[in-house]
């Protein structure tokens, strides 16, 4: 292979090796602590979400799928009695095997942090615990979810507890009373954190999901931007509607980047996305936009005041700037094939890549967690990192994320997941999205690595 080969190949290695953050010096083991419907779950899966998207491999282990494997059919509240030693000791084994799980992730699968989703609401439970990752060499931090709200729990139990794998073909009254007891066999043997005789242990408490929150002894970075996000997330019912600028004239042209201003069409979906959202008569939305002039001039159509985030601003692709695909491979094939090899990791030269983009777009997942209706007009690379976080898509997944011009997304928020609705506005428009071609060798024709561009005028 030629040397100006070779040096794009060391570099794109370097940047890929030094771009991959390195958040745990240890592993940190995760330990949520509460009564059953407390959100524990809830909150398990989405600070999972978060972590992956930032880059820290982290992966749930719940204990619940850990017994009902042991337990092939469950029967009633009874096999969760204090006085249950046929069950009770059912229930260890299985902590030990979550935990079994949790050593091999964390030496044989490089995760950073585990999340040990259970309720570990005895003081017995959670010293076992700490020993176990302490001979280790693995750092604790407990989550403890507290809610005395009886509406929260009750909208927590008929949302998603009577609907899982324990009750199946059982009538919802019956459930909900099996539940109930389930909860009261907890609260015999639940011991809370204790300022006083836990003040060793680094700890948040939320309660009432998030009404008021205690922290104690928060160790290093990553648990400081555990507790960040833990303050930063709600329940409360909304929907984000995402949706890209109208067409722009740089996308009439196929080329990338720029900041050029809508087209005729693209003026004409931005009066169509207004009349969407009046029509749905949404409380108190917030609309955001980027710096640049197509999401401005599409929220300008709204008759509803917006704000401009520079964060929101499309990915920067440096010497590729305002360039077609054509002409990227005509005078920088080895970029344009190294890209196809790692889209998320690669960096423009003098630019950005997918990767460095969900790092600026960080701050504004914060604030889209603390917001409750909210429209984001944004851009493709943009648009495409926010879904991923809002569907907990991979990092390869991220940058071929289908968000076509013209259309509407909007996320509802519901149980452990997202709802979401694709609304085109009936508005034509090019189409900007490009698979990722087969041969993504530097060495291919140019032929093969036009194969999949998208058509433009």
């Amino acid at each position: 292979m030629e040397l100006p080969n070779m040096e794009y190949m060391m570099r794109r290695r370097c940047d890929s090796a030094a771009s991959v953050p390195q958040f745990t010096n240890s592993p940190t083991l995760i330990v949520m602590v509460g009564l059953p419907a407390r959100g524990k779950t809830y909150i398990s899966k989405k600070l999972t979400r978060y972590l992956n998207w930032i880059g820290v491999p982290t992966k749930v282990f719940n204990l619940g799928q850990y017994r009902r494997e042991a337990v092939q059919s469950y029967k009633s509240f009874e096999f969760f009695r204090a006085d249950n030693e046929e069950a009770m000791q059912i229930r260890k084994a299985c902590a030990s095997n979550a935990l079994k799980d949790v050593v091999f992730y964390f030496s044989k699968e490089h995760g950073q942090v585990a999340v040990f989703d259970a309720t570990n609401t005895t003081q017995e439970r959670r010293v076992s615990i700490v020993s176990f990752a302490k001979e280790k060499g693995y750092k604790v931090f407990f989550v403890e979810s507290i809610c005395d709200d009886p509406d929260i729990i009750a909208q927590n139990i008929t949302e998603v507890k009577v609907s899982s794998p324990d009750y199946v073909n059982c009538d919802k009254d019956e459930a909900l009373a099996d539940f109930l007891k389930r909860i009261e066999c907890y609260k015999q043997t639940y011991v809370p954190l204790d300022d006083e005789k836990d003040r060793h242990l680094s700890y948040i408490k939320i309660f009432n999901v998030g009404s008021r929150y205690l922290v104690n002894c928060v160790q290093d970075h990553i648990q400081s931007r555990i507790v960040y996000y833990l303050m930063n997330i709600h329940v409360t019912p909304r929907s984000i509607y995402l949706s890209r600028h109208g067409e722009s004239k740089m996308n009439l042209l196929g080329r990338i980047g720029g900041d050029s201003g809508l087209s005729p069409r693209g003026h004409k979906y931005a009066t169509a996305l207004g009349s969407f959202i009046k029509s749905q008569h949404i409380k108190d939305l917030k609309v955001w936009t980027s710096h640049m002039k197509r999401t401005i001039q599409t929220a300008e159509h709204l008759g509803i005041p917006y704000e401009q985030w520079k964060a929101l601003n499309e990915i920067d692709a440096g010497v590729c700037e305002e360039l077609t695909y054509e002409e990227i491979q005509d005078n920088h094939p080895e970029e344009f094939a190294l890209r196809d090899q790692d889209k998320y990791r690669y960096r423009y030269p003098k630019g950005e890549s997918y990767e460095d983009l969900v790092h600026r777009l960080e701050p504004v997942i914060m604030e889209l967690e603390r917001q409750e209706n909210v429209l984001v007009v944004c851009h493709q690379a943009v648009m495409r990192c926010l879904l991923a976080y809002l569907l907990d898509k991979t990092a390869d997944e991220l940058p071929y994320l289908k968000c076509p011009l013209h259309t509407v997304l909007k996320l509802t928020p519901v149980a452990y997941g997202c709802k979401v609705e694709h609304v085109f506005l009936n508005v034509e428009a090019v189409n900007t999205h490009r698979e990722k071609p087969v041969n993504v060798d530097v060495t291919r024709d140019p032929e093969e690595a036009l194969k999949t561009i998208p058509d433009h005028f």
